[in-house]
């Protein structure tokens, strides 16, 4: 699959960033312009999203053989690899299946388990859905139509990036009803054997609920030479709340020992 990407960068150190669900990979953009001193930075739309192809069913292994499939054929591996909450659980089941594909992980706020906080995306996927965009003539009316079912204007706007307008109609740039009926599948964590032996940081966020202390546990198993940080003013878009810190801890990890 021909993943779209917005390459920062050209130093011999290749980072890839997977963002989350319904975002797309010029999410990193800012923490990718400050690395691009020291690293190409791969901004990538995962399957589903932004400017990528989509697919007929949403599978976790699925999508992580994918993106290690775009690897293999576009970048030289082996790569540092960041993903956040549904990126970084990607980013974890490629690591265990193509640990050569690999150099380092880095996971930010989202944990090997099973996580109920993604079901809270069926009120917004509904509220997106009831969106008339037949009848649509503006951005701004899209933000005002969705207003009373998604009051949190950050949320809402970060959800209408979604939105594109192309000649005279509007349109959904990620897969909106395959995503939302596989929010179960987003949440879940599917039993996988192995162990990635390679550096991994696992960034946190304080007010975030996505990694809890009864995760620690498989956390260590999976990755044992994983590195936990927490943030205690981020909530779950870390890089977005704190992000002077998170770059520091972008350098901290790419200059870390393999």
């Amino acid at each position: 699959m021909r993943l779209h990407e917005v390459v920062m960068g050209s130093s011999y150190r290749q980072v890839v960033f997977l963002h989350g669900l319904f975002g797309q990979g010029k999410n990193f953009g800012s923490i990718a312009t400050a690395l691009s001193d020291t690293a190409t930075c791969h901004l990538v739309d995962l399957p589903n999203h932004g400017r990528s192809p989509w697919t007929e069913d949403f599978d976790l292994d699925e999508q992580a053989g994918l993106i290690a499939e775009w690897i293999a054929d576009t970048i030289p591996a082996p790569v540092a690899l960041i993903g956040h909450s549904l990126g970084g659980k990607i980013a974890m089941r490629l690591a265990l299946q193509h640990p050569e594909l690999v150099d380092r992980l880095m996971v930010v706020d989202i944990s090997p388990a099973r996580n109920e906080a993604a079901q809270s995306f069926d009120v917004l996927v509904a509220a997106l859905r009831h969106l008339d965009i037949d009848h649509l003539t503006s951005r701004t009316g899209a933000d005002r139509a969705l207003r009373a079912e998604i009051p949190n204007d950050v949320v809402r706007r970060f959800l209408l990036q979604n939105l594109q307008h192309k000649g005279e109609h509007w349109s959904w740039a990620a897969n909106l009803d395959l995503l939302g009926d596989s929010l179960y599948e987003v949440g879940g964590w599917p039993s996988i054997n192995g162990t990635y032996d390679g550096p991994v940081f696992w960034v946190t966020g304080g007010r975030s609920p996505y990694v809890l202390p009864e995760h620690t546990a498989i956390m260590r198993e999976l990755f044992p030479r994983m590195v936990q940080i927490t943030l205690k003013r981020a909530g779950h878009w870390v890089h977005a709340d704190e992000p002077g810190a998170f770059l520091e801890i972008c350098r901290r990890f790419l200059a870390a020992q393999s």
